[in-house]
């Protein structure tokens, strides 16, 4: 069983519109929601490639109890935590005449300490059957910043891989805690090390804590600095679309080639096909399999002779 952990989950909603033009008024052509939130989106994937997920973190309200009926019919097990306040909303405004989306976060609800330790019960108890853990997005309102650090050491106390996938102070402060993996994307990294040089950034990051580091670089695919060699993966040509979710397959493509021992490379090429089918994709967070598995075939790994 792979565990999916979103303290900050959301309904995710993709508005379509012909053109997107600041102050006027939009007719939306489509709308689709979405059980949303970065580890939400990991457990579709992942459920979608045949593995056994479970998603936890929190979800309250009326949107939160939307989340879960979009949830209950996908692959996955509810093991989220109720609280009081109510689940966020996100929305992307998808304008099809440039293929360019707009994205609107919602704060999330504010947790109690009461909330968090019922949270925390339940992550120890799932850690203790999960063959690895993803932790996936921003924090609520009321969790502290070294809530990822500590819910790393926990799985790590448990000798469970874990991989990390935040920004801001919760990664720094994370990947001190020595994840098998963070997946910044490049303005992450920069952030978190000062440097816009990819290859430079992406090792400083390594040397942080992780054990591994695999960052999104957009239309440039997937840079890893891993123990056993740096690799560049890439789709086949530049994709355009709707990004929203790409990098949270882009993590279940890395988790699940994790959980099935293949080797670098292998997990590479599958995480960024399944990015760029994501981004393809009509609704957020979603991928086709068929579209995903053609750009699996055509998809390009390249090792880079400088050591680790």
């Amino acid at each position: 069983m792979i565990l999916t952990v979103t303290l900050n989950t959301a309904l995710d909603i993709t508005y379509k519109v012909d053109a997107l033009t600041p102050h006027a008024s939009h007719r939306v052509t489509d709308v689709a929601e979405r059980p949303g939130g970065k580890g939400v989106n990991v457990a579709r994937v992942l459920a979608a490639l045949g593995h056994d997920t479970v998603v936890t973190g929190f979800a309250g309200g009326p949107t939160g109890d939307v989340l879960r009926d979009l949830l209950a019919p996908l692959p996955v097990r509810d093991a989220l935590v109720p609280v009081a306040g109510t689940t966020r909303r996100t929305v992307a405004v998808v304008d099809a005449s440039t293929g360019d989306t707009t994205q609107l976060n919602e704060p999330g609800p504010a947790v109690t300490a009461d909330e968090w330790s019922a949270f925390l019960t339940g992550y120890d108890a799932l850690v203790r059957e999960a063959d690895a853990v993803a932790l996936c997005g921003s924090l609520p309102p009321g969790i502290h910043v070294g809530a990822y650090a500590d819910l790393v050491r926990r799985a790590r106390a448990a000798s469970v891989p874990v991989v990390l996938d935040t920004s801001g102070e919760p990664l720094r402060r994370g990947i001190a805690a020595r994840p098998d993996l963070v997946k910044p994307n490049a303005e992450e990294l920069a952030r978190l090390t000062g440097a816009r040089e990819p290859l430079r950034a992406t090792r400083d990051a390594r040397r942080r804590g992780a054990h591994a580091v695999v960052a999104s670089l957009g239309p440039e695919g997937l840079l890893a600095v891993t123990p056993d060699g740096i690799w560049q993966a890439a789709p086949p040509s530049a994709v355009k679309g709707n990004p929203t979710g790409a990098g949270d397959s882009a993590v279940a493509g890395l988790l699940s080639g994790l959980v099935e021992g293949l080797p670098w490379p292998d997990r590479l090429a599958r995480a960024v096909a399944l990015s760029a089918a994501t981004v393809l994709a009509p609704a957020a967070g979603e991928f086709d399999m068929t579209t995903y598995r053609e750009l699996l075939s055509r998809s390009t790994v390249t090792e880079h002779a400088t050591a680790a």
